[in-house]
């Protein structure tokens, strides 16, 4: 399989570059192969083999609800059919991921999202449905009514698919109040971080971006650490590219150390762990397909390989 990776890898202007051996990465198309949705599939080939947008939108599709929102766990730790802006956020990701702009799709979330959005325009993350399915443990409880996630990282999204929508208006206009203000938690970072990379004003985007990137190891569930076995949200997942907004918040040594990790986590089956606990095997195969694909593209990115 080692013609799977011909493409060359992006230049870039930092000290992080090292060769991965080309076994590992055949092992990793080899996982996906073997393990992954029909959609990670189809986003890897996209990424890596000039794959057609229409085998990731078809993907897509069924996952889409007559609402026009997303559900039927596409966000595989929470496995109710019904539409929530969490796995609208994960539909939306997957285009952008794949430089896709559907405008039919996008405008099908922003209908969906403002038929479950509160008077500010914010929309929280699950629905009441949640409960009546099987879903992971940290999907239990109760969630920050003032959080900008996912409302911030849906609006950055929707910047991406150039879409128009008195909605998304209004939403933009909540996220850039709310995001003046401290995030407390790394999720609400990385929300952040969506909502800038697709923002008009890109100087003055990034001055932000960076400001809120920069005091991201005061937030709950970042993990400054490389090696860390924990769950939460690295630098890398904030600038996973050289060309991210928040590229200049950390060092190249940070940076280095955490692809050092990334690239170290790969397991002998050639795919990537999860650092929590599931609702299933099924769920755990679905999230080590996400995560195995998203490994490979940052490393790639980073000319790593």
């Amino acid at each position: 399989m080692s013609d799977l990776f011909k493409t060359r890898p992006r230049s870039v202007s930092n000290n992080c570059v090292m060769n991965k051996p080309a076994s590992s990465l055949d092992r990793a198309a080899g996982f996906i192969w073997r393990n992954a949705r029909l959609l990670e599939r189809a986003m890897f080939a996209r990424e890596f083999l000039g794959g057609a947008p229409a085998a990731v939108i078809d993907a897509l599709m069924a996952y889409r609800n007559p609402d026009g929102g997303f559900g039927n766990a596409l966000e595989p730790d929470v496995r109710a059919p019904g539409s929530m802006p969490l796995h609208c956020e994960q539909a939306l990701w997957a285009l952008r991921e794949s430089d896709i702009r559907d405008p039919r799709l996008a405008m099908g979330v922003c209908d969906y999202l403002s038929s479950v959005a509160e008077p500010s325009a914010r929309v929280e993350i699950v629905s009441g449905e949640l409960s009546l399915y099987p879903r992971a443990a940290h999907w239990t409880g109760s969630f920050d009514p003032a959080s900008p996630n996912p409302t911030a990282g849906l609006v950055g999204l929707l910047r991406f698919q150039a879409v128009e929508h008195p909605w998304l208006a209004r939403a933009t206009r909540w996220s850039e109040r709310r995001l003046e203000r401290p995030l407390e938690e790394a999720h609400e970072v990385l929300c952040a971080m969506r909502f800038f990379e697709h923002a008009n004003d890109r100087k003055r985007a990034q001055e932000s971006a960076v400001k809120i990137a920069s005091a991201a190891g005061h937030a709950r569930l970042f993990r400054a650490d490389p090696f860390s076995s924990e769950y939460g949200i690295t630098p890398l997942q904030l600038c996973p590219a050289p060309d991210s907004i928040a590229r200049p918040a950390f060092p190249d040594v940070v940076l280095s150390a955490h692809l050092d990790a990334l690239a170290a986590r790969q397991q002998d089956d050639g795919g990537w762990p999860i650092t929590w606990s599931p609702p299933s095997p099924a769920a755990e195969c679905e999230w080590r397909g996400r995560l195995t694909y998203e490994a490979l593209k940052c490393l790639h990115s980073w000319a790593r390989i």
